[in-house]
């Protein structure tokens, strides 16, 4: 008589299916409550919309006040200066 470990008569896709019900009920579970977390965390995500645009326009304006500000630094009296200064001293650096 011939000993086998397997079941005769079986595929393996068979015996991975017969593995996959037994074990079904944990399976189920787990993919269950991942589920629920990831759904939970994607609720809370959801409670912005409509806020990408508000928070473009205050960027917006406040980078086009930034800009002025820079403007109204960089062309005064003593800045202008002190830049004109530093450029010609590196134009006319010895090498």
């Amino acid at each position: 008589m011939k000993e086998d470990r397997f079941d005769e008569g079986k595929t393996m896709a068979n015996r991975v299916n017969g593995m996959k019900r037994a074990n079904g009920g944990v399976w189920n579970r787990v993919r269950a409550s991942t589920g629920a977390f990831w759904r939970s965390r994607r609720a809370g995500m959801r409670t912005d919309d409509g806020m990408s645009t508000a928070e473009y326009a205050l960027g917006t304006i406040a980078a086009a006040a930034f800009a002025a500000v820079l403007y109204k630094v960089v062309t005064s009296g003593s800045v202008a200066g002190a830049l004109e200064s530093v450029i010609s001293k590196a134009l006319h650096a010895p090498f």
